[in-house]
């Protein structure tokens, strides 16, 4: 349905995730995928949405010389926000464990950032989903990081996950979102694009 009224464009995801390419199919996009290396840092005087915003812009730059006059590239980032902080993928099993004890029996924030980008402008948009958890054993989650490994994950968890299937309690917003892509969001903006035409 969508791709009737983007046949005159050409969709570029520049995203390595297998979750966000599996959305792409399943909204029914034609796509392709391409990547470029980013050094994903942000100046620390950003906060919350801010942090996203910058990063899913940032990972847009490199392939700003190349695109063509119908490509659409779309750039996207997830950053779990507790405690006044953007908890990031973990970098080996001790800091697993500590973000997911940080998130037990606590409601957090997951923001995900779309960045659409084409030669003529740059739209970029968040999403904002409260998760709560319940309280996690230390057992629960040396189980789940043992058996999921989920150092690809920003906040140490999949929702789709073990852990979120028994630990999750409460969802205040989109779930596509948590898993890495605000579905809906993207869907109606490749409309409005479309349409503008």
């Amino acid at each position: 349905m969508i791709n009737k009224a983007l046949k005159n464009y050409h969709i570029i995801l520049a995203s390595g995730s297998p979750r966000r390419q599996e959305f792409f199919k399943n909204l029914g996009l034609d796509f392709e995928i391409r990547l470029k290396p980013v050094k994903e840092e942000y100046p620390p005087r950003l906060t919350h949405f801010e942090i996203s915003n910058y990063l899913a812009q940032l990972k847009a730059l490199p392939f700003k010389g190349e695109l063509q006059a119908q490509d659409i590239l779309i750039t996207s980032d997830t950053i779990v926000w507790h405690n006044n902080q953007a908890l990031g993928k973990p970098t080996d099993e001790k800091e697993a464990f500590n973000i997911l004890k940080s998130l037990s029996n606590t409601t957090h924030e997951v923001i995900t950032s779309v960045c659409f980008t084409t030669q003529t402008f740059e739209k970029t948009l968040y999403n904002i989903t409260k998760v709560t958890f319940k309280t996690l054993t230390d057992d629960e989650i040396n189980h789940y990081i043992k058996n999921d490994k989920p150092f690809d994950k920003a906040g140490a968890y999949g929702i789709q996950d073990w852990i979120g299937q028994i630990g999750v309690t409460k969802i205040e917003g989109s779930y596509f979102n948590v898993m890495g892509l605000p579905t809906h969001l993207v869907y109606k903006t490749l409309n409005a694009i479309a349409e503008e035409k």
